[in-house]
């Protein structure tokens, strides 16, 4: 089949470098894509966000299937224009994908379908803040409404640093915070039947020891060895397929990747957030484990098919992703840097390791620069965590990038057993 996937970050490259693995794929394409997206599927110089403009790239390449990577094209509506077109959409409909476009939409499908998750309040004004905050107390949760890059919430112990994130957004969810290790479930359905994946563990704050500001995440790692091996099949039961059967009830199907962001907490598995597009990074050590042939996967859940389709096939090993960012991420970035070590992990180091790009593109002279925040996802695999995470260390070392910073203790704890 002809695939077009649409973005331009590291979850893109993760799921072109699958797609392009996958023996059925006889042409693949991705819009607008990166440096590193380049060396295995055609880049196109179309706006992500514009669904006729999609939609009508998607028709002159004859496409299968449409992958749509980000949050903001789905809540852009782009899935659904591509559709409109007759042409299958991996990714919801606008509609949908408001389960991650607006925390207090996502909290009426939990509370109308029975899913566990912290209580919380919608707060318009400084009054109903306050309120909320006072409910609650220390730590405080509070999260920005709308979409905003993995960077919308703050946890924090300070009321002057909650309430002054919460007065700067129109509409804030206040909620309890929830302890526990944190898990990222991905599920792919097609509105009716759910298939979760494995699930994954990302770190959201900026530096080790989940210290600084939260990021948009700066690295991963699956599979989950302390995780309750009912852990799977509990999310899929109490969480994911009851938010799938709310949302045909409502009339508004979700078919696509429902991503669960999830706290194991005392008092047992609550809902964080959902996300209504593959994570990222979680994404590239999820695929990474992934054997089943990915391509086949996505069209039976744009198709409605899953009811029918194989069960999936994973590797019995480890995978661990490392994000490389640059000087000042996640406040705002330098970019345009040139970006060495790369040739040197693909001739030494594939395919254990290997590198998505993210935010880079390349200058006129083919040299590979910075162009965002996260800049590249170092990725390995191995037969256990410790082996995964030695690799994929040793690729980051190669790569040279000035002022850039990385974590240095991602999967540490994991890969020790604790």
């Amino acid at each position: 089949m002809k695939v077009l996937v649409i973005g331009g970050g590291a979850r893109e490259h993760a799921l072109c470098r699958s797609l392009s693995l996958d023996p059925d794929v006889t042409a693949l394409h991705c819009a607008p894509g990166n440096a590193g997206i380049a060396e295995v599927a055609e880049l196109h110089g179309v706006d992500a966000l514009d669904g006729r403009a999609v939609a009508d790239l998607a028709v002159s390449l004859a496409a299968d299937l449409v992958v749509v990577g980000p949050e903001a094209p789905l809540v852009a509506g782009v899935a659904d224009a591509v559709r409109e077109r007759g042409i299958p959409a991996f990714g919801p409909s606008a509609r949908a994908a408001e389960l991650e476009g607006s925390k207090a939409f996502a909290k009426d499908v939990m509370a109308a379908a029975g899913v566990p998750t912290a209580r919380s309040y919608v707060c318009t004004t400084p009054e109903e803040i306050d309120t909320a905050l006072d409910a609650f107390g220390a730590p405080y949760v509070v999260k920005d409404d709308g979409l905003a890059a993995g960077k919308g919430v703050v946890v924090t112990e300070d009321v002057a640093v909650a309430r002054a994130h919460a007065n700067a957004c129109d509409r804030v969810v206040i909620e309890e915070f929830l302890d526990g290790p944190e898990v990222s479930l991905f599920a792919v359905t097609d509105g009716e039947t759910v298939v979760p994946l494995q699930p994954a563990q990302d770190f959201k704050r900026a530096h080790d020891g989940d210290q600084g500001p939260n990021t948009g995440g700066m690295g991963a790692y699956s599979p989950l060895p302390w995780a309750d091996p009912k852990l799977v099949d509990e999310v899929r039961q109490t969480v994911l397929q009851p938010t799938v059967d709310e949302l045909r009830r409502r009339g508004t199907p979700f078919s696509g990747l429902l991503y669960a962001g999830l706290a194991i907490t005392s008092r047992g598995v609550r809902v964080i957030e959902f996300n209504a597009r593959f994570g990222d990074p979680e994404t590239q050590v999820v695929l990474a484990r992934l054997k089943t042939p990915l391509a086949g996967l996505l069209h039976a859940a744009a198709t409605g098919a899953l009811a029918t389709f194989p069960p999936l096939r994973w590797s019995d090993g480890a995978a661990v992703t490392v994000v490389i960012a640059s000087h000042n991420y996640p406040g705002t970035p330098r970019t345009g840097d040139p970006i060495g070590g790369l040739a040197e992990v693909a001739e030494q180091d594939a395919p254990d390791a290997y590198v998505l790009h993210a935010g880079t593109r390349r200058d006129a002279d083919g040299a590979v620069l910075s162009a965002g925040g996260r800049v590249l996802s170092v990725t390995a695999t191995g037969a256990d965590l410790a082996t995964a995470r030695e690799r994929a260390y040793r690729s980051v070392d190669r790569i040279a990038l000035d002022g850039a910073h990385h974590r240095t203790d991602i999967a540490a704890k994991a890969a020790a057993g604790e």
